[in-house]
This record gives structure tokens, C-alpha cells and sequence, in this order.
């Protein structure tokens, strides 16, 4: 049976989370006052026309803040609609004229002032309703005795029942004066819809609503649809998106009570959920119960991606709109940690829009850094800002160079790419000149180093210290590279690697080539011996087909372990799978073995090759359709823009085995690497595994006889499983002669 996770029931009637709300009876608007104040409201509804702002000659009243209150206008007992109150607070702008003529005659003073204490002021007060589809505008007339008016106090309230809306619907309420005197107030308010309201007996809409638990089932999230069998409602789970229209991800028309099953890897803060029972004009109710779940929230740092849009822009690709900060870095040749250039940029919607940075040129030891804080609320950064922020990110660097700042204790780092390393290639030593230039033409120049910031020329015992006069003479000489110039400063990367000791380099150069040649002597005499610490990488990848197959691929992945190969397989990190995810778990295998120079294997089966069909036709596949285990159908939406784009060359290879899958059947598009049927091609397949340095023919074919003889036996178990032995299949590596 389910356990209770988030106890998010919608319709188990009154819980602490329900508001009751106030009955209003009849159809009327009306209008009331705080006491002191007489008001009246208009009949029928007003041009909504706030003209242009005057000057008051005197005192007059003005709307200081405006207050919602959610009501019923209730029709019968059982019949009512959702309406807003809105109560309009009043004070006093400006303040009486003064008669300058000293001349005037007391009698007059005592006339004025008779007047005034019997006078009143007088205001028209608008109050403008939008909810789409509804725009309404009313007028209140309100008066308050002179004598009570004090200039800047205010004078009390005035409240108008009421403006109708929908359940769930924004609404946006403005208040100003006619003629207006000042801006005009305005209010933003998200309703709530049947789930947050005691509301299920008294508005019809809600009385057929599907009413939904979550619950957790192990490490799978449940939605329980509690609905009668004969019911027929919509089920919508969607990423809801703080700019542009929410993206779909998995919808279906159902009937009756449903239990539906989420893989916990699909879980992300913005992952919402929107139900509706299938029926004209149907109330459609939405929530989204994983906003602080921290599973979700791990989740979407492991499928945020930063990518490079052009050589000064970048953005990071996320499911939700992530509440984080970035930081450009300067990543040193070595282990040392990357070392922020600024402070954490103003807080920003890093999701949504592409950064610009302010660079002249880039450089290979240039990083980008997101970090995350606890207490940041993810808010847009208007594209007009960008500007200032290329003048604000030179100035914090100047300020806050020296020393170097460690990361907040509240701050923790979730991505960091060097995002211009593949294209300008490795890393350079180099090091970064940060020049401040102050008032009267003042310079003054520091190289960052792991340390902080050493001025130059300085008689500090460190690296730069020590060249100081040779990269002030490297940097007026023109041969330091120019990234950053600006009024405040610049910075400028100089090379390090011509004062290398280039005596001591030979020399190790000289021992080094004496290693290799003895040990590549050594190799030649006993060939036989595995040097598995050399030897390649290969990442497996294939598809869930059953039991047999899973068999099969073990069978295939221990046999390359005896082999000079360090070889990886899903089968063996099914706890690192659960914890991070397929998904997360093939990009960092896959990034392992690319950096190291080996190579992704990929083994088709009937189910690996259906998998890619529905890729290239339809997309990504919904939800929870897969094993949770699956890598290869988490991995395809990496592999194949490396197919489409023509990079998979020397990075993939194929593979099938005979009798389960002919090479045929290998969709097009990935046989454009070479595709092996094994154990038939054995020898082929481990010349391509073991890369241009290969073994020589007779050593590879004496491996293939061993990887033939450990693959047989879970060959033979596979068909037995499946059912249906195989015909002519042949065994060893010369099987492809037979007919």
C-alpha cells in the first residue's frame, strides 16, 4: 500500500489549509465607508480613462493602498460564484492655500473659517477590474469633513463588494482619482482554485473535479486519482516555465479511479500537475507538489547543461528556471581551483536568456561558474541591464581582486565548464594581469595567482613575483593578449612557458623517450601480458531486452576485462544509476571515456533498435516508459546530435549479435561508424576497440577465440530464453565464412 509522502490531499474536506469564505447574497455591487467618511457608489460600470497626472491647488484625497478579500456571491445555498472585495485606503495630499494680504480684515479670517469647518472634500475614486475575460471599471464618490483632514494622515477606508472571477484566474486590480493627482496603485493576485477553497459543495464547476493524492511507492512517486468509475477526465503533466508558455510532457484522457507511476528522475521543482474533468467549460485545477522537494531540486542540477551560443555568449539549458549565480573564473594550469573574477553577478534568471560577456578575447582558461544559495528566489533580468552589468562585473573586478575571496558558506557550487577549452584547446600557462587605473592617470598592476592578487613589481617570494620585471616587460612589449579594457582597468593573460628552464625540460624529455623506447621493447618481447592500467576505455551501452540479454552483456563486458580494455557497464553501477539517475550517469561516464581517449559502444538489440525508431520519429518517449535503469534510452538524446552532426566518428562504434540482430537492421543514421556482428567479426571489433595501436592480426585473433569461447554459453542461454533457437549461428571468429 502507498505511504502518505506529501499528504497534498485536494478534496478530504476541511483541513487546516481550507479557507472558509464570507456568503454575500443578490446580484447588487455595493459600497461602504469607514465611519466618518460618506461614499456612494455609481450605477452601472465607467470608462476606464486615467488621464494624465494634475496639480492640486489644494488638499484632496488619494488612494495610499489597496487590500483583496475573497468572497461568495452566493444565488441559492448551493449556487454561488467566486468574487473579490477591495477595500481603498485614503489619506490626505497637499494642504491649504495661505492668503498672503496682511491687510485682511479679522472679520474675514473668522467668515473663512466658518466656511472651511463647514466644508467637506470630496473624491471620485475608480477602481479598474481585469480577469481575462472580464474588464470592468466602477466610480465611488467619497467625502470626508474638513476638519478632520490632516495633511499626509489618512482618513479611513472604503470598500466595494465585489468583482466577480473564476476560480484559479489572475486578476489585476488599478485605483486612482479623478481628475488622478498621482500615479496610480495597482495590484497582481493569483486566485486560488477549488483545492484551496472550502468551496466544493457551494460552487457547481468544482463539484466534478478529480480530487488527486501523491504518494510515494519505494523510489517512485504515485498520483491517485480518487474519481468515480464512470468519470472521464484529462490529466496534464507539464514544466511550468517562469517565462513563455508552459511545455507539455505527458497527457492522457482517463476514465475512473487512475494510479499513475513517475520515475523519481523525472522529478523537478517545476514539474506540475493539471487535471479537468472532461466536460464543457471544466475548471482545470494545477499544482505543483515538488517545488521544494529536494530530489527535484537535485534532479535539475544533474540535467542543467551550460553550452556556448557564440564565442561571447553562452547559456544554461535547465528544465525550471534555476535560482543561481553566476561567476567568471580564471582556471590556472595545474589542480589549483578556479579563481572568481567578481563577485556573483546581480541575482538573475539564468535559464531564460543568454549571457553576453564583456570580453575583448576569449581564452581557453576562462571558466564559468554556477553556484547555488539557499535563500535566492529565481527572478528575470531584463535584456536592457546587460549593458550595466558589463560595466558593473570590470569594476568589482578591480575592487575585489586582492586578496582572493572565498566561496559564501550559504553558497554551494553546482556546474563549472570552461566553456572556451574545446574550441581554443587545453588550458595555457598563463597568467592573468589585472590593471587598475585610478584618478590622475594612476596604474597600478597584480597577477592573480592561487594567493590573491601580487602587485608588480613586489619582492614577495612567489611566482610572479619572482618575473615581475619580465611581464611588465612582456606586457609593454605587446606580448600579452589583451582580454578586458575599460575606463577602470584591464586584464591581459601573458604567457609563462618561455621561462621555463628549457635545460631541465630536455632533460626530462631525454629520460622520458628512454622509458618509452624500454618499455616498448619490453612490450614486443611478452606481448601476452596485460597492461591493464594502459589499457583503453570502452563504455557499453545497450538496451533492457530481458533477463537473457542483461546475461549476454555481462558475459561480453567480463571477457573485455581480461583484455588490455577498462570497460563500463550499467550493469555494474546500478547503485550510482538509482542515485543520480541514467541520464547523469551517462554523461559522466561518457565524458570519462572521450577524455581519456576511449570509445562508446553501442549494443543493438531488437529493443535498442525500436528505442531509436521512436526517437527519430517521435521525440523523447513519455515518462516513466522505460526501465528506470535504462541508460541506453536515457543516452540517446546525447547520441544522436553526435550522429546528426557528424562528430561520432573515432567516438562510436556499433555492435550486434549474430542471430538476434542482423547489422541490416541497424538504423542508417548509426551505421555510419563501423557496426559488428559478434562472435563473427571478434577480430574486427577488437582491432577497433583497441584503437590505432592495435595489437598484431595473430594476437588479435587469439583474443577473439577467448572472447568467443566466454560469449557462447550466454549466447546459447539468450535463445533458450527467447524461445527460438538459432539457426547457423556460428561460433568463434571465422563463423562469417560459413554458409
Amino acid at each position: 500500500m502507498p505511504v502518505p509522502w506529501f499528504l497534498l490531499s485536494l478534496a478530504l474536506g476541511r483541513s487546516p489549509m481550507v479557507v472558509s469564505l464570507e456568503r454575500l447574497v443578490g446580484l447588487q455591487d455595493a459600497a461602504r465607508c469607514s465611519p466618518g467618511l460618506s461614499c456612494h457608489l455609481w450605477d452601472g460600470d465607467v470608462l476606464c480613462l486615467p488621464g494624465s497626472i494634475v496639480s492640486a491647488s489644494g488638499p484632496v484625497l488619494v488612494p495610499t493602498r489597496l487590500r483583496t478579500e475573497l468572497v461568495l456571491r452566493c444565488y441559492q445555498e448551493t449556487d454561488c460564484d467566486l468574487c473579490v472585495r477591495v477595500v481603498v485606503h485614503l489619506a490626505v495630499h497637499g494642504h491649504w492655500e495661505e492668503h498672503e494680504d496682511e491687510g485682511e480684515s479679522a472679520g474675514a479670517v473668522g467668515l473663512e473659517l466658518e466656511e472651511f469647518r463647514n466644508a467637506s472634500l470630496q473624491a471620485q475614486v475608480v477602481l479598474s477590474f481585469q480577469a481575462y475575460p472580464t474588464a470592468r471599471c466602477v466610480l465611488l464618490e467619497v467625502q470626508v469633513p474638513a476638519v478632520l483632514v490632516q495633511p499626509g494622515q489618512s482618513v479611513g477606508s472604503v470598500v466595494f463588494d465585489c468583482f466577480e472571477a473564476a476560480l484559479g484566474a489572475e486578476v489585476r486590480i488599478w485605483s486612482y482619482t479623478q481628475p488622478r493627482y498621482q500615479k496610480e496603485l495597482n495590484l497582481t493576485q493569483q486566485l486560488p482554485d477549488c483545492r484551496g477553497l472550502e468551496v466544493r459543495d457551494t460552487i457547481q464547476s468544482c463539484w466534478a473535479l478529480p480530487w488527486l493524492n501523491v504518494s510515494a511507492d519505494g523510489d517512485d512517486v504515485c498520483l491517485v486519482l480518487d474519481v468515480s468509475e464512470e468519470q472521464h477526465f484529462g490529466l496534464l503533466l507539464y514544466w511550468n516555465q517562469v517565462q513563455g508558455p508552459i511545455k507539455p510532457r505527458w497527457h492522457r484522457n482517463l476514465t475512473g479511479p487512475q494510479t499513475i507511476t513517475l520515475n523519481h528522475t523525472d522529478l523537478v521543482p517545476c514539474l506540475c500537475i493539471q487535471v479537468w474533468p472532461l466536460e464543457p467549460d471544466a475548471v482545470r485545477t494545477n499544482f505543483c507538489p515538488f517545488r521544494e522537494d529536494p530530489r527535484a531540486h537535485q534532479n535539475l542540477w544533474h540535467q542543467a547543461r551550460l553550452r556556448l551560443l557564440s564565442p561571447q555568449s553562452w547559456q544554461l539549458d535547465a528544465p525550471c528556471s534555476l535560482p543561481a549565480e553566476v561567476v567568471l573564473c580564471w582556471q590556472a594550469l595545474g589542480s589549483g581551483p578556479c579563481q572568481p573574477l567578481v563577485p556573483p553577478l546581480p541575482r538573475e534568471n539564468v535559464t531564460v536568456n543568454a549571457q553576453e560577456f564583456p570580453l575583448l578575447k576569449v581564452h581557453p582558461n576562462l571558466c564559468v561558474q554556477v553556484k547555488y544559495r539557499d535563500s535566492l528566489t529565481s527572478f528575470l533580468l531584463p535584456a536592457h541591464s546587460l549593458p550595466f552589468l558589463a560595466l558593473a562585473l570590470l569594476f568589482l573586478v578591480l575592487l575585489t581582486m586582492a586578496p582572493s575571496k572565498q566561496v559564501n558558506s550559504g553558497e554551494k557550487l553546482q556546474l563549472q565548464e570552461c566553456l572556451w577549452a574545446e574550441s581554443l584547446g587545453s588550458f595555457k600557462d598563463d597568467m592573468l594581469l589585472v590593471e587598475t587605473r585610478g584618478p590622475h592617470d594612476n596604474r597600478s598592476l597584480c597577477a592573480l595567482e592561487p594567493s590573491g592578487c601580487t602587485p608588480l613589481p613586489s619582492r614577495a617570494s612567489t611566482r610572479a613575483a619572482r618575473l615581475g620585471q619580465q611581464l611588465l616587460q612582456d606586457l609593454h612589449s605587446g606580448q600579452c593578449l589583451q582580454l578586458w579594457d575599460d575606463d577602470l582597468g584591464a586584464l591581459w593573460a601573458c604567457p609563462m612557458d618561455k621561462y621555463i628552464h628549457k635545460r631541465w625540460a630536455l632533460g626530462w624529455l631525454a629520460c622520458l623517450l628512454f622509458a618509452a623506447m624500454l618499455f616498448f621493447l619490453l612490450l614486443l618481447k611478452k606481448d601476452h601480458v596485460k597492461a591493464a592500467a594502459s589499457g583503453r576505455s570502452a563504455l557499453l551501452l545497450h538496451s533492457a531486452d530481458g533477463a537473457g540479454f542483461e546475461r549476454l552483456v555481462g558475459a561480453l563486458a567480463s571477457a573485455l576485462c581480461r583484455l588490455p580494455l577498462r570497460v563500463a557497464v550499467d550493469l555494474w553501477s546500478r547503485r550510482e544509476l538509482s542515485a543520480q539517475g541514467p541520464l547523469a550517469w551517462f554523461h559522466a561516464q561518457r565524458r570519462q571515456t572521450l577524455q581519456e581517449g576511449g570509445v562508446v559502444v553501442l549494443l543493438f538489440s531488437p529493443g535498442a533498435v525500436a528505442l531509436c525508431h521512436e526517437w527519430l520519429q517521435d521525440g523523447a518517449p513519455a515518462p516513466g516508459a522505460h526501465c528506470p535503469h535504462d541508460a541506453f534510452a536515457a543516452s540517446l538524446s546525447c547520441v544522436l546530435p553526435d550522429f546528426l552532426q557528424g562528430r561520432a566518428h573515432g567516438r562510436y562504434i556499433g555492435a550486434c549479435f549474430d542471430g538476434l540482430l542482423h547489422p541490416d537492421a541497424v538504423p542508417a543514421l548509426f551505421r555510419a561508424v563501423p557496426v559488428f556482428s559478434l562472435p563473427s567479426q571478434l577480430p574486427d571489433f577488437l582491432g577497433a576497440l583497441q584503437g590505432p595501436g592495435a595489437s598484431s592480426p595473430g594476437l588479435l585473433g587469439k583474443r577473439a577465440e577467448q572472447v568467443s569461447r566466454a560469449l557462447q554459453p550466454a549466447l546459447d542461454n539468450c535463445f533458450l530464453s527467447l524461445g527460438s533457437p538459432r539457426e547457423g549461428r556460428g561460433t568463434g571468429h571465422g563463423a562469417e565464412d560459413r554458409t
